[in-house]
């Protein structure tokens, strides 16, 4: 019978994880290749279970990647004018459920700053309230800025939100620091995500679909009145990105089989939730 001792003494002797891949990874590695490589032997070995490598390759993507791969494209950025009053944003700002958003002053490439959905609370409590006075200050960057210098400036300047301008000094975009940090993790979603609802498809108010990836072919071609193959492929996502040739990002958008497919949610490994509509046919007189 083993004393308590010696079991707490036997504990105290075994390695942890981190040590046990410390120990696999003596031999240093000549490349980032060779060092994916060891990653996923060790991943093979039980020494990183599947989310930890994940995280793992995320940080090293990072580092390669630009504010361009990841941003919202300036056409589905969602901005508040200036000019407009409560009564005529705040069921915008309900209906978007953003918790930052750009204020512009007529064009988007004119940004005056970003304010805050909290901060409407001071409209509601019968405060004095001025959109300008609540405007906080905005920050811009390039294009070409790499996501782990911006994630470093994001934590130093507690920033949540940039503006991506391009060479000419004009709005390109917007980036988030859980867009960056989606890079690392995956993708977070919170309580105002499509994805957390039960149903895989939803009919908008203009007649359009949001569909989550991971729904079936069959399910979507018996709701859409679709004809899509499901030999190939199981899900819708994988029907887009089988078009494609590739993982898509957010905002890019394909057209085929009589439907318009745009990306809504996605990260560098997968799609996560589409907006789908009928193309429309034209139709010829022949009189």
């Amino acid at each position: 019978m083993d004393l308590p001792s010696s079991r707490s003494a036997r504990q105290a002797i075994k390695p942890s994880w981190l040590e046990r891949l410390t120990a696999f990874l003596l031999r240093e590695p000549e490349d980032r290749e060779e060092l994916v490589e060891l990653l996923h032997s060790a991943f093979e070995r039980h020494l990183l279970d599947a989310d930890a490598l994940a995280m793992i390759e995320g940080v090293l993507q990072v580092g390669d990647l630009q504010v361009r791969d990841v941003m919202i494209p300036r056409s589905q950025m969602d901005v508040i004018s200036i000019n407009e009053t409560p009564e005529t944003f705040i069921p915008f700002v309900i209906e978007t459920a953003h918790s930052r958003f750009p204020v512009c002053d007529g064009s988007k490439d004119n940004i005056l700053g970003i304010l805050l959905a909290k901060d409407l609370l001071r409209y509601y409590a019968g405060q004095s309230f001025d959109l300008r006075d609540m405007l906080r200050p905005a920050l811009f960057i390039p294009e070409s800025k790499r996501l782990n210098v911006l994630l470093k400036e994001f934590r130093a300047n507690r920033n949540h939100m940039a503006i991506v301008v391009d060479e000419y000094g004009g709005v390109a975009g917007l980036v988030t620091i859980e867009d960056v940090v989606e890079q690392i993790v995956g993708d977070i979603e919170d309580e105002y995500d499509f994805d957390d609802t039960e149903d895989n498809i939803i009919q908008d108010r203009q007649g359009r679909w949001r569909v989550k990836a991971i729904t079936p072919v069959a399910d979507f071609n018996a709701v859409l009145g679709a004809a899509y193959s499901d030999t190939d492929v199981d899900t819708v996502g994988g029907l887009v990105v089988g078009e494609f040739g590739r993982v898509p990002k957010r905002g890019d958008a394909v057209s085929f089989g009589g439907y318009h497919f745009q990306v809504l949610r996605a990260d560098s490994r997968r799609i996560y939730s589409l907006l789908v509509e009928r193309e429309l046919v034209a139709t010829v007189d022949a009189t």
